[in-house]
């Protein structure tokens, strides 16, 4: 999906955020059809396990049982067609497949990937709760999930310990439509991803930027000309922030959402080691409310137009 990536470059990104200070490495079984996890795996060897806290994701993956088919290829370049299976036994499959991938004995936060429209919430939920009650798990939560399956989902496991849905300055769903609400409201972590979409907040997807076409970017909507110019025009608003602080966009951007009310956590991509400090040291100022409300302001129109 981002135009493929070196073996090594992703060993080092993840050496590096960890000897950065960054504690969580997220990852799903879907992404690259375990050879994430198995990437993971290679990079934490070594590192106290006490010091890694390993979140991945199941319930995502080829086959005929499903919903939501998305035909794609392997990496390896192998048609397939991927659904979203919730059902307890896959899962409980995909654990131990993800287990022995990872190479630990215990999974610390298992999230269920995608919302499975052929399997009750329930069964899902009773799966993953039997997972921790074995210990297989430590914690359970789900990702993307609205909050109507949210709901469902906690009602079900009043465990559930997490969500991890996108969120930026430019995609504030989760604000909009109560989802964060809930979570503030039953202690539920908020670890969003996209929080850089795609890079498109870093500054650096100019106009004359072109994306291969096995980069999904390429034909993403928020990439068309005319959202990228106004992303940049809001950045532009911003920058006196950035220079004040002596921070990149992407240290700024990273920082005002990890600081919003309910946000428990960021994930942010490195492609390597360069870019895994980079975003580490976006934890290394402190933005004024005044600030804050500033940064907001300057994408309140962007994020309206680019809904």
């Amino acid at each position: 999906m981002w135009g493929g990536t070196d073996e090594q470059d992703s060993i080092r990104a993840v050496r590096a955020s960890l000897d950065a200070g960054i504690t969580t490495i997220d990852t799903a079984a879907i992404y690259g059809q375990g050879y994430s996890e198995e990437l993971v795996a290679r990079a934490i060897k070594g590192y106290p396990r006490d010091k890694v806290v390993i979140a991945t994701k199941c319930g995502r993956l080829p086959g005929e049982e499903g919903s939501d088919p998305w035909s794609t290829t392997d990496r390896l370049g192998k048609p397939i067609t991927i659904r979203s299976n919730s059902r307890r036994q896959s899962i409980f499959k995909e654990c131990e497949q993800s287990l022995k991938r990872l190479g630990v004995d215990v999974i610390d936060l298992y999230q269920v990937h995608w919302p499975d429209r052929t399997t009750p919430v329930e069964e899902a939920m009773d799966a993953m709760e039997s997972l921790r009650k074995q210990g297989k798990v430590r914690a359970i939560g789900v990702s993307n999930y609205d909050s109507e399956w949210l709901r469902g989902a906690k009602w079900a496991a009043p465990a559930l310990a997490s969500l991890q849905p996108p969120y930026s300055l430019i995609q504030r769903r989760i604000e909009n439509d109560g989802t964060l609400a809930f979570c503030r409201e039953n202690n539920i972590a908020a670890i969003v991803y996209s929080p850089l979409e795609r890079g498109l907040l870093t500054g650096r997807v100019t106009p004359e930027r072109v994306f291969p076409p096995d980069d999904h970017r390429s034909t993403h909507k928020f990439f068309t000309l005319e959202n990228r110019r106004r992303v940049l025009a809001a950045l532009e608003k911003v920058k006196p922030i950035a220079d004040r602080h002596g921070v990149s966009y992407a240290q700024l951007v990273s920082n005002w959402t990890i600081h919003q009310p309910g946000i428990t956590a960021a994930l942010v991509g490195a492609r390597n080691a360069e870019q895994a400090t980079h975003n580490a040291a976006a934890m290394n100022f402190t933005l004024t409310a005044q600030e804050m409300e500033e940064i907001r302001r300057a994408f309140d129109d962007v994020s309206a137009a680019m809904a």
